[in-house]
């Protein structure tokens, strides 16, 4: 009896041993979302999806951030209004609060003042704020959700992007295998994930890509040991500051989920995720990975990938309470 007692007991300490060892590693499981307004959020679901708030009524949020695709769209840079081509790679929305600030050069500070640079820029969905309060104010669905949300029935812009900022800090993607493996579950990665992990933190890429997001929480300049060759006219952090010493600064992008955002960089000329860390080696690191290390390490990002966003579609209300009257046939 005694004997198990103490067999209870090691195991038990062995456990917490690894945890302790695990909690402090560079990279934290991603929490669970705490602190949610679940009416502004289920009001800011139906804004993210809701198309109207385009000039053209067909581009929404889910657009370019699109849930079902690791909240992005899978293009080299979105497509906007009459078809234009955006100058950037649509960044993910996943975890987008967990960001030190929103845009790939920072310019919004958060969510909420993200939330209404798409809406009103000519190459996005081309509205102005004032056409698509306008327009969700002739909505009595909507009219009425906002004042039992905000307590009046007037729409205005600051509601509209709180709402849809209050929705987009539920997009969180918990309990991915690396979580799990965090918290002391040591079957939850394989020995090449293990093995990828440990060249990810000995190579240095820990430096930028750290903390439950993985990255997302400083600017750094694209191409620190060799310069970065590309055409993509972003100037990254420059265009914010207007300091020289900003420029092709950028935020560093999370990779949580990383598997499911292709492609990669604020150009998206990153096919794949062979082809990023052979870069990100040898620009940022001054590295030439092998074949073989370069294939450990995008096995352990993959197990970044977590829980992604379960929810029904939104109605969306109807542009009218009215129903049309039935046309009679021919």
């Amino acid at each position: 009896m005694k004997k198990a007692k103490n067999l209870v007991w090691l195991l038990a300490s062995l456990a917490a041993i690894t945890t302790s060892a695990q909690a402090s590693e560079p990279i934290q499981p991603i929490q669970p979302v705490k602190e949610i307004n679940l009416a502004k959020a289920e009001l800011g679901k139906k804004l993210y999806f809701d198309p109207r708030l385009s000039k053209s009524g067909f581009i929404s949020c889910n657009s370019c951030h699109n849930l079902s695709m690791g909240g992005t769209d899978n293009l080299k840079t979105s497509i906007g209004h009459s078809w234009q081509q955006g100058p950037i790679n649509a960044p993910t929305v996943l975890n987008s609060s967990l960001s030190i600030a929103q845009f790939w050069d920072g310019r919004a500070a958060d969510l909420k003042e993200q939330a209404g640079g798409p809406i009103a820029n000519p190459g996005e969905m081309a509205f102005t704020h004032t056409l698509a309060v306008d327009v969700l104010g002739s909505i009595p669905g909507y009219v009425n959700e906002f004042k039992l949300v905000f307590g009046t029935g007037k729409v205005d812009i600051d509601q509209v992007t709180s709402a849809i900022a209050e929705f987009e800090k539920t997009l969180v993607t918990p309990h991915s295998p690396f979580d799990q493996w965090l918290m002391g579950d040591e079957t939850a990665l394989t020995q090449t994930e293990k093995e990828g992990y440990q060249l990810f933190k000995t190579s240095g890429c820990v430096a930028c890509h750290n903390g439950e997001a993985v990255g997302g929480s400083s600017f750094q300049k694209m191409g620190l040991v060799k310069p970065y060759q590309t055409k993509n006219s972003a100037e990254g952090l420059a265009g914010v500051t207007g300091k020289d010493a900003d420029r092709f600064k950028f935020k560093v992008p999370t990779l949580r989920n990383v598997e499911l955002t292709y492609p990669y960089f604020h150009d998206g000329e990153a096919a794949t995720l062979t082809q990023a860390v052979d870069t990100m080696g040898r620009l940022q690191l001054g590295r030439q990975f092998s074949e073989a290390e370069n294939a450990k390490i995008v096995a352990f990002l993959k197990t970044l990938t977590g829980d992604q966003p379960q929810f029904l579609m939104p109605i969306l209300p109807p542009s009218t309470d009215k129903t049309p009257a039935p046309k009679p046939f021919d």
